[in-house]
């Protein structure tokens, strides 16, 4: 196209066009250096490294101080940043977790001991607290990742293979990126060099606010090849808000099941495009049910936010605050309904889904407690006394699981094949996830409902 308009040009001034939309073409903004950010960032970037004392393992000697300098220990290495100046940090939580001891290094060399303020596992934060933090610390503030746009500039600053600061520069590559690491895959993506090490670390826009936290990379050699993932502000600083405040994560819950919308069906209700989430099942007992949800209703926007994919909604109700009534507009057999909804707390309603002296026993997997129905276990949940299965006896909150099943439910089948045995639940679910195969179809009884979902394992 550019040679056609070139054609139309008066062969004069064509190489002098040529110059000028060369010129037009380079990118804009473009820093002829980010030393100055660099420069002025990396005081609040911290090294972070983590020890846990290696289970069984008994140093010789009778000196028990040589028995503490020695005893073997497994050490991470990771990166974080101060948000504070009284000493509070960011990182991932796979930096520190299960550790003895937390390590913090400035910029400068000094060393510091902290300790684990609060961590939520399901966007992989932690926030951790410096003892005895001196006066008037660095610090940084999360920006806005919604208006970061993909071509935008992004530094990197963080701890790679334990080397202490090290800066990168790149692009952001994509946005809202799905990696499958769990209930709230939002990554933005980019193309500054991210290793081992730089976990935890700050993601910069150019004016210096972070509107990421680097957590993984695309790598078949374990090195950066220019695929490399952050958790985007907007979550990241909500949920560091909540952990601060409240210690723990209190996320919204509606308490439905619910399906991507196909092309297929798209077509048939005169979308331009797939669009929305399926409404498969409503729990009893849940918001939803008391809005007035129907299975079938396709969920079109929440609390004012469009629902495109079936993240948008898991995002948009984690996102809402506990006990506040929003609107919600369904999709219902060819008209729009707008619903209230008064969401519940998704932490505490999947607690609570189990009833007084659950039995602690049985199997585990993929965050599931599994038991036969035995007479207890189906006076405990009131199951029919014929009920055959395997019976969810707890869930973990932090759990994939969490999402679609809850204490009482009974499994009937995994991937197609009948479940009786507890033994033979775990063992398809751990092979599975060992495999990496993806999501599995369960077959699941929840009292007189019958009902399909798609389980992680």
């Amino acid at each position: 196209m550019a040679f056609k308009f070139l054609k139309a040009t008066a062969a004069a001034v064509a190489m002098a066009l040529s110059a000028s939309m060369a010129t037009a073409a380079a990118p804009r903004g473009t820093p002829e250096s980010f030393a100055d950010l660099a420069e002025r960032l990396s005081p609040a970037v911290v090294n972070i490294s983590s020890a846990q004392k290696v289970a069984g393992a008994k140093p010789g000697g009778d000196n028990s101080q040589l028995q503490k300098k020695f005893t073997p220990q497994a050490v991470s290495l990771g990166s974080g940043f101060i948000i504070d100046p009284k000493g509070i940090v960011v990182t991932n939580n796979h930096v520190i977790d299960n550790a003895d001891q937390v390590t913090v290094t400035m910029h400068d060399g000094r060393e510091f001991k902290a300790s684990i303020r609060a961590v939520d596992r399901e966007t992989d934060i932690a926030i951790l607290q410096l003892d005895a933090p001196p006066a008037k610390l660095p610090f940084v503030t999360f920006g806005n990742s919604n208006v970061a746009r993909v071509g935008d500039w992004v530094l990197a600053i963080g701890n790679p293979f334990g080397l202490g600061g090290t800066v990168t520069v790149g692009i952001i590559s994509a946005r809202n990126r799905d990696i499958d690491a769990g209930n709230f895959d939002d990554f933005i993506q980019t193309d500054a060099a991210i290793n081992r090490g730089n976990s935890g670390g700050p993601l910069f826009d150019m004016a210096g606010r972070v509107i990421g936290i680097n957590t993984a990379i695309y790598s078949q050699t374990g090195g950066s090849v220019g695929v490399g993932f952050a958790v985007p502000a907007d979550l990241a600083s909500i949920v560091v808000d909540q952990l601060l405040t409240h210690g723990e994560t209190r996320r919204g819950w509606l308490g439905v099941s619910i399906d991507e919308m196909t092309p297929k069906l798209a077509a048939e209700l005169g979308f331009e495009r797939p669009r929305g989430a399926v409404v498969s099942v409503v729990r009893p007992n849940s918001p939803a049910l008391a809005a007035g949800v129907q299975p079938n209703d396709v969920i079109l926007d929440f609390n004012k936010r469009p629902v495109n994919t079936v993240r948008d909604l898991t995002r948009a109700v984690a996102d809402t605050p506990v006990g506040a009534t929003v609107p919600m507009t369904v999709l219902r057999e060819g008209k729009r309904v707008v619903l209230k909804v008064t969401v519940d707390r998704r932490e505490t309603r999947v607690l609570a889904s189990a009833p007084a002296g659950a039995p602690p026993s049985g199997l585990k997997a993929s965050g599931l407690t599994l038991e036969r129905p035995t007479r207890d276990i189906i006076e405990m949940f009131s199951l029919a006394p014929d009920i055959e299965g395997v019976v969810v006896t707890a869930v973990d909150p932090d759990s994939q699981a969490a999402i679609i099943l809850q204490p009482g439910d009974v499994i009937l089948e995994i991937g197609w094949e009948r479940m009786t045995r507890p033994e033979a639940a775990v063992t398809k679910l751990d092979k599975l996830r060992n495999l990496n195969s993806g999501p599995v179809q369960i077959y699941v009884q929840r009292g007189e409902l019958l009902f399909y979902e798609s389980l992680r394992p």
